[in-house]
């Protein structure tokens, strides 16, 4: 289909002879685009109607009766990830519980800013877990090994 955009109200003349001019000759147009892409074109117009088909059942059909399969309990762990984001996760599925704050550098330190509204995040943590670990705010932490014994340390606060 040709759509032919124009700046005047109703279509233009010349513009009501070309879509006639395709409309009559679509098949010649099709048989062209066809020996010109070797079948491709045909091939393409067929692949883009079955894929807008909606997809059809094969064989048996399995039905699940009372939801979906028991999930295992949560196993939360406290982790920072690449980008910096110190969060809970669930070990099990590997989904985020939890948004707990950023590891932030100023002057060439990295610290902890806990996620509160001020200190700049939009979804700030619930205030029990903010009154647990208010006191690690702005914790600057120099190395590899610190790092890893303030991850210890918010797992403890927070009973994981």
């Amino acid at each position: 289909m040709v759509d032919i955009f124009s700046k005047k109200e109703g279509p233009r003349r010349e513009d009501v002879v070309a879509k006639r001019l395709i409309s009559e000759n679509r098949q010649t147009i099709h048989r062209l685009a066809d020996q010109i892409s070797g079948g491709g074109y045909s091939a393409s117009r067929k692949a883009a109607a079955k894929a807008k088909e909606p997809p059809k059942p094969e064989g048996l059909n399995i039905h699940l009766l009372g939801g979906s399969a028991p999930a295992s309990p949560p196993d939360p762990r406290v982790r920072i990830s690449l980008n910096k984001r110190v969060v809970v996760m669930d070990a099990n599925s590997g989904r985020q519980m939890q948004f707990l704050g950023q590891m932030r550098v100023r002057d060439g330190q990295t610290y902890f800013a806990l996620a509160t509204r001020t200190n700049g995040f939009v979804s700030p943590v619930d205030d029990e877990t903010e009154r647990q670990l208010a006191d690690l705010n702005g914790v600057v932490i120099e190395s590899s090994e610190i790092e890893v014994k303030f991850v210890g340390v918010i797992r403890e606060r927070l009973n994981f």
